[in-house]
């Protein structure tokens, strides 16, 4: 891995590196030794050459010096690993030296003229010097990693030693010493795992983190009211029932973060992902176009296996209950038309056999396309029928009938009613869980569909949870805690459903071919936000006619948000607010590219200026960070570079935000805000590709300028400092926690008094 960089295989260094802080810790190194190793020998070199190449000798050396003062360090304080440790530092130091020596000219370098003139002679030497460079430094990194594991897992059985302790209490006053010790160590829990979650390399890996993070923050909460309802109703069934599934679904959560971070191989990460309809018509469509390449195969037969393989697993959606006729028809119409089109492919490829011909013949060419096409049709219509299932069950669902019966049935102690509407809920839930099953088979990605599979055992869970509540309340309808306790089930079960909203989008805009399966962000307003503009403003759909003269304009939008892209993966840190930021806005004009064509989510003009206005927001947000990039310059003059962008995109942020609220009437009038929009959005974007160069120019620079491998040092402060001042920064609402601010002022509030 550490070989990457460099593109030279000869210094991999035999070590896996799963985390991005390690791979970003090595880059510098590499690029170093690269430079060192690229150096031509020639007969004569420049004093320049010679000079050059001896500070970045020196400066490995000098650095790796450093580095390894912190390992040994780090091995002091943790004996199982100070042998290993001490190994590793003590080869990165030999190494470091052999390097210096190397590349050391001696200190009369401008006036040796009469000897031979060498930067380093021992080619050999050096490459074998860098190799054990590169596979010491990593393999300390690696160790020091190891030790971030360790944390994490401490801390869990930590945790899990007060859940025991929580879940054997039989008084209130104990309950809330030991809930305040528990709190303590869930905030402590999650800023490790979240760190961890954020550093992780495998995106399906971080999936499963978030999911077993999102299932902690849930049910910390669902913990504490549901423990103080069976304190307060010991003998009742309901309650204990209750608080028996929350405790065991957060020992769950918590071997999974365990399975993650260890990669356990006994279950969890090992655990098969559902074979998805998306992944079988992809593996289907190479199969079938690799015949191209394969005519002498014995036989294209597996085609066929393959395509029955497919088709049996789309029975998730033709034997559903709640798929309509029509789409049942449509979805069988189209499996028949697959199986025919791929008979026609084999029976092509058989006639190519027979004449024994060198390349695919044009009836066989023909064949393929229509066998990949008809696959093509299938994907698009399941994709259809979850996507309007999932959009249609939200919208029903949004309004929360069953949760208010419940809530009200529960409060009035109607045992019958309670059972009315659980059976309602059961049966809102087997939808729901259905539904999360139909969008896995085509969410097109391995994390969206973790993400999928996470929401239908959430569904699946909390469902049965809200009943045994809601039981609960009924049973003791006086009950104040009883009535918080089920209020808190139904809260997280809503939380679902937003939860749901949002990953229905990013399938959708995964299937359309936008990025949102690289964004975090919801680049359409959301509900509540701009209600004025949709209030008084007029929907208006451009003609045949207008839509061209847009067209030129749409065309060089979408070519400045492509180079935007483009300057963006040149960044190492993708989650810098700049880099961020202006990935928000590219995917943001894309969208207003594609309104220019008639395509995409903006349909109408009043989607536009609303998407207008949003990104007028987000590039007045850019400015923000550019004026704090700007202050841990250290030169006057870049200072003065950035400052001066700023200054160009703040005005640009304005005249778009005032042109998109200010109303107008007619279709000329609306035509022509169009026009402004887009063109303004164009001047954004242009001067968001500069701010992105010059800012990434800059970051290299002061990067290039610290020592290569200073993070390391970073790592072992951040291991040091627990100050408040941090920790309270780390608990807002996009921070690692899993939502304990909240749970710690519930912690504050707790006494004897809740019980009545």
């Amino acid at each position: 891995m550490a070989s990457s960089p460099c593109g030279n295989s000869n210094f991999d260094s035999g070590l896996e590196i799963k985390t991005r802080s390690v791979e970003q810790t090595l880059i510098p190194l590499v690029s170093q030794i690269t430079t060192l190793i690229n150096h031509k020998d020639k007969p004569k070199k420049s004093e320049g050459t010679q000079a050059a190449v001896h500070r970045v000798g020196q400066a490995v050396s000098v650095a790796v010096g450093r580095f390894v003062t912190v390992g040994e360090a780090i091995a002091t304080e943790n004996q199982e690993l100070k042998d290993e440790m001490g190994q590793a530092c003590f080869e990165a130091r030999r190494a470091g030296d052999t390097i210096a020596q190397l590349t050391d000219v001696g200190p009369a370098l401008p006036s040796r003229s009469d000897g031979p003139v060498t930067v380093f002679s021992d080619r050999t030497g050096m490459v074998k010097a860098a190799r054990l460079l590169l596979s010491s430094v990593t393999k300390v990194l690696v160790l020091a990693d190891r030790i971030v594991i360790k944390q994490i897992i401490t801390s869990r059985n930590k945790v899990l030693v007060t859940l025991d302790h929580l879940e054997r209490v039989s008084t209130f006053q104990e309950f809330v010493q030991i809930f305040s010790q528990f709190g303590n160590e869930m905030v402590e829990f999650a800023h490790l795992t979240g760190d961890r979650q954020n550093d992780l390399k495998d995106e399906k890996k971080k999936a499963r983190m978030a999911a077993a993070r999102a299932v902690l923050e849930k049910c910390t909460m669902m913990l504490l009211t549901a423990s103080k309802t069976c304190l307060r109703h010991p003998d009742c069934e309901s309650a204990r029932i209750n608080k028996d599934a929350v405790f065991r679904r957060m020992r769950c959560a918590l071997e999974q973060v365990i399975e993650i971070v260890t990669e356990a191989r006994s279950c969890g990460e090992n655990k098969m992902l559902p074979a998805s309809i998306y992944n079988a018509i992809n593996n289907f469509k190479s199969s079938v176009e690799c015949l191209r390449e394969n005519l002498n195969s014995p036989s294209p037969q597996s085609i066929g296996s393959q395509l029955e393989a497919l088709v049996e697993r789309t029975e998730d959606f033709t034997d559903s209950a709640y798929t309509s006729h029509e789409q049942r028809q449509a979805i069988l119409g189209l499996c028949q038309l697959a199986r025919q089109e791929a008979q026609q492919l084999v029976q092509a490829w058989a006639e190519a056999q027979s004449v024994q011909a060198k390349e695919a013949t044009e009836d066989m060419e023909v064949a393929i396309l229509k066998t990949c096409q008809s696959a093509s049709e299938l994907r698009r219509e399941l994709h259809k029928v979850a996507v309007v299932r999932a959009a249609d069950l939200l919208k029903v669902h949004g309004e929360q009938l069953p949760l208010r019966a419940l809530k009200a049935a529960g409060a009035e102690g109607n045992l019958e009613a309670v059972a009315e509407y659980s059976r309602t809920l059961t049966e809102q839930k087997e939808q729901l869980v259905e539904t999360c099953r139909l969008l896995c088979h085509v969410s097109g990605t391995e994390p969206l569909e973790i993400t999928c599979i996470h929401a239908e055992e959430t569904f699946h869970v909390i469902g049965p949870q809200i009943v045994s509540a809601a039981q609960t309340l009924a049973l003791h309808p006086s009950s104040k805690i009883a009535k918080e306790n089920l209020e808190v089930f139904c809260e997280a079960w809503e939380s679902q459903l937003c939860d749901m909203a949002l990953l229905l989008r990013e399938i959708n805009d995964v299937f359309e071919g936008r990025r949102g399966d690289k964004r975090s962000y919801v680049s359409l307003p959301r509900t509540g936000k701009h209600t004025a503009n949709m209030k008084t403003a007029k929907a208006v759909k451009l003609d045949a006619e207008e839509q061209t003269s847009m067209a030129k304009q749409g065309l060089e939008l979408r070519l400045l948000s492509s180079d935007v892209d483009a300057e963006v993966e040149k960044w190492e840190e993708q989650e810098h607010d700049v880099v961020r930021q202006s990935q928000s806005l590219a995917s943001m004009a894309h969208n207003m590219y594609l309104f220019t064509r008639g395509e995409g989510l903006l349909k109408t003009t009043v989607d536009l200026f609303h998407q207008a206005e949003v990104l007028s927001e987000e590039g007045l947000q850019l400015c923000s960070s550019l004026r704090t990039f700007s202050t841990q310059l250290v030169e006057e003059e870049e200072k003065s570079v950035v400052m001066t962008e700023m200054e160009k995109m703040l005005p640009l942020c304005q005249q778009l935000q005032t042109g998109a609220r200010s109303p107008v009437q007619g279709k000329t009038a609306t035509f022509q805000k169009v026009d402004s929009s887009i063109q303004t959005t164009r001047g954004i974007l242009t001067v968001v590709l500069s701010i992105l160069s010059i800012c990434h120019k800059l970051t290299r620079k002061y990067k290039s300028e610290r020592s290569s491998l200073g993070s390391l040092q970073d790592w072992r402060e951040r291991q040091d400092a627990s100050t408040p001042v941090k920790e309270e920064e780390t608990l807002n609402k996009d921070s690692n926690g899993f939502g304990v601010k909240s749970l710690e002022q519930h912690i504050v509030g707790l006494n004897l008094l809740e019980s009545k």
